[in-house]
């Protein structure tokens, strides 16, 4: 499903904040991803997504090139950022409506899933209020919300648990694992190490924008625990900083 070969992402000051980076993830599979701060998740996530231009590399999303076809790319993809940043002047209705209507989405299939989620974050009767008067965490289900209803086939998430409360969280996770089983891939940031080990089917470790592990949690940790095997790396990276 998503396929990264080679990428370089290098910022005015000259720093490599992502360097020669390569993963792929299959169809139906959680792909954790995981590094210290600095370390050039977001600097990822916002090449594969189109957000930002690269340098050198190439990025597939089910076989189409993310620059020879941003367009029918983005289509598959939904993103939920660390920072919901949304309009603020909209209500919530208004918001799922907005991104329904740009991403085509059939009027029946609209509203059954825009009830179906809003019942289960609990936020249905705050959709008719402006975004500006929501919660970081409301801001950050409307935002989930949004992306389930396109039933993408890469759902892909930037600290997706921060703002969240526990029952919230619970419930994405859940929703990330029937994604799954029906052929969506997941490909998410966290520095919930426990999330990531109970949730992952496959993890990468990246430090200093390089790719430092990659595989099953068991190829990964080995002996030791998750938390283990990133604190040693992060401990690392600030002895190079």
């Amino acid at each position: 499903m998503l396929k990264i070969v080679g990428l370089t992402k290098i910022y005015d000051n000259h720093k490599k904040a992502v360097d020669s980076l390569s993963l792929e993830i299959k169809d139906g599979e959680i792909f954790g991803f995981i590094g210290p701060n600095g370390a050039g998740k977001t600097t990822t996530i916002k090449s594969i997504i189109g957000l930002i231009p690269f340098e050198s590399g190439e990025i597939w999303v089910n076989g189409m090139n993310i620059k020879d076809h941003p367009l029918e790319v983005k289509k598959m993809i939904a993103y939920i950022p660390d920072n919901p940043d949304i309009y603020e002047t909209l209500t919530g209705i208004q918001f799922l409506n907005f991104i329904a209507d740009i991403y085509g989405i059939p009027k029946e299939q609209k509203n059954k899933d825009i009830a179906k989620y809003s019942n289960l974050f609990e936020i249905t009767s705050n959709l008719g209020d402006l975004i500006s008067s929501y919660s970081h965490g409301m801001r950050q289900k409307l935002v989930i919300i949004s992306a389930l209803i396109r039933h993408p086939k890469l759902f892909i998430l930037d600290e997706p648990f921060v703002g969240l409360d526990p029952k919230a969280s619970y419930l994405v996770k859940e929703l990330m694992k029937e994604l799954c089983s029906e052929g969506t891939s997941v490909f998410f940031s966290t520095h919930v190490l426990e999330v990531a080990e109970k949730l992952c089917d496959k993890i990468a470790i990246i430090s200093h924008g390089k790719l430092v592990a990659c595989g099953t949690m068991e190829e990964v940790k080995g002996n030791q625990s998750l938390e283990e095997v990133f604190l040693d790396i992060a401990s690392n990276q600030g002895e190079e900083s």
